[in-house]
């Protein structure tokens, strides 16, 4: 049995870009749409037994329809070629208001067979070209489903985290007894997992407040794959043990956190013929749109702008998001010619911007610590001990101090 898994398209993220002078389309919707388009493709002419979607098909809960109107042609063609589609509804999905539809939930209701949501914790039996799968959904926890609740009005973000974290791990564990040892079993969720690498711009969420769950609450022998979605970095979080407990990671980079990581989606296999039916999967690399960031270091002696034009001679610019920062010698003024930067990005898609970074200025020196009441030697005392470059000659110093002040003295009179 043979199965995609793949998570957090983001339709809707459009930093980064302009709008397509073919289309009309924001470039960076057609980015998203671009991939996520290549794995219908791969899951459409390698005839796999369904489509696996682990939430976060959209930047909002609110979704345009333009955006709606793409993500719907991509999973009407996996429908068309009769392969079963199972979402998980994620975060971005949801409006995390009581009585409102996610974003997802048109697709529960199409008068078509083939799609199934996972709105809440449940466990269904697919049939599929090879055989009977089992799914276990679960989609990312909803924490105003708990405060409402009268027993938890005084609890603070923790313990209500700590809270749903426990009782989603008893949801998962009471599904997997009921799991069926003949047949394959998958766990599907978006989810945050304590060992999670954390990527981009998901490093400015509030760690705390998002339910956090153990590996060991999902890597349960009854499943053959857990696959999650919500982490941006594709990583397997139980390389060396069964199951996988897999991040897909999401289908485009986000923002220049992600700029070095590698996007894609995973081939997931369950080996029925084996009798623990162990599974193996495949990361399959997607043609992500590059983003480049260009440091510049300048040196106080060549011409500013000459030594940012070289570094750029030195990336392949071409179709790709950049950024420059260049770091100013410490004293010198800017004279970089944006313009001639700016002209020399031309083959870029887009120029972010191009970032000077000044040295700063060196703290003052702290003075020594005197008083008014304090004699002459004293004051002589402190102030070279103050200073690393004459702390050795101290003595010498204020032998000759005070010679020159006697001479003073007797000048004065």
């Amino acid at each position: 049995m043979k199965f995609i898994h793949t998570a957090d398209a983001h339709f809707g993220i459009e930093n980064y870009g302009k709008i397509d002078a073919k289309t009309g389309i924001h470039s960076r919707l057609l980015d998203f749409s671009r991939n996520f388009e290549h794995i219908v493709d791969y899951a459409i002419d390698n005839k796999v037994d369904f489509f696996l979607f682990c939430g976060d098909a959209y930047k909002t809960a609110n979704p345009t329809p333009t955006q709606q109107k793409l993500l719907a042609q991509h999973m009407l063609r996996l429908h068309a070629a009769r392969i079963p589609v199972v979402i998980v509804v994620g975060n971005h999905d949801h409006p995390l208001s009581f009585g409102k539809a996610h974003a997802l939930d048109v697709f529960a209701y199409l008068p078509l067979d083939g799609f199934f949501v996972f709105s809440k914790p449940d466990l269904i039996t697919l049939p599929t070209a090879s055989g009977t799968v089992q799914i276990v959904g679960i989609p990312w926890p909803l924490r105003n489903h708990v405060v409402t609740h009268q027993s938890h009005h005084f609890k603070d973000h923790h313990e209500i985290a700590t809270y749903l974290s426990e009782k989603i791990g008893e949801v998962i564990s009471s599904f997997a007894e009921k799991i069926d040892p003949t047949l394959p079993a998958v766990l599907a969720g978006h989810l945050t997992v304590s060992s999670g690498i954390f990527s981009g711009s998901e490093k400015c969420a509030i760690y705390g407040t998002d339910p956090v769950f153990m590996p060991s609450q999902l890597a349960q022998t009854a499943f053959d794959y857990v696959a999650l979605g919500h982490l941006h970095g594709h990583q397997n979080l139980n390389a060396s043990g069964h199951p996988a407990v897999v991040y897909s990671g999401s289908c485009e980079r986000v923002d220049f956190g992600e700029r070095k990581e590698t996007k894609g989606f995973c081939v997931v296999t369950i080996h029925q013929e084996k009798a623990s039916k162990k599974s193996s999967y495949e990361f399959i690399q997607l043609p992500t749109r590059p983003m480049v960031q260009i440091d510049v270091k300048l040196n106080a002696t060549g011409d500013q702008t000459e030594q940012i034009l070289t570094a750029l001679t030195q990336h392949t610019i071409q179709d790709a998001i950049v950024k420059i920062v260049y770091h100013l010698p410490e004293g010198k003024s800017d004279t970089v010619d944006l313009g001639a930067i700016q002209n020399a990005c031309q083959k870029a898609l887009y120029l972010v911007g191009i970032f000077p970074v000044h040295k700063p200025a060196p703290l003052r020196e702290r003075r020594a610590a005197v008083k008014v009441d304090m004699d002459f030697a004293t004051l002589l005392s402190h102030y070279f001990d103050s200073k690393e470059n004459l702390k050795d000659r101290k003595a010498v110093l204020i032998e000759k101090a005070f010679a020159l002040k006697q001479n003073l003295e007797q000048v004065e009179n």
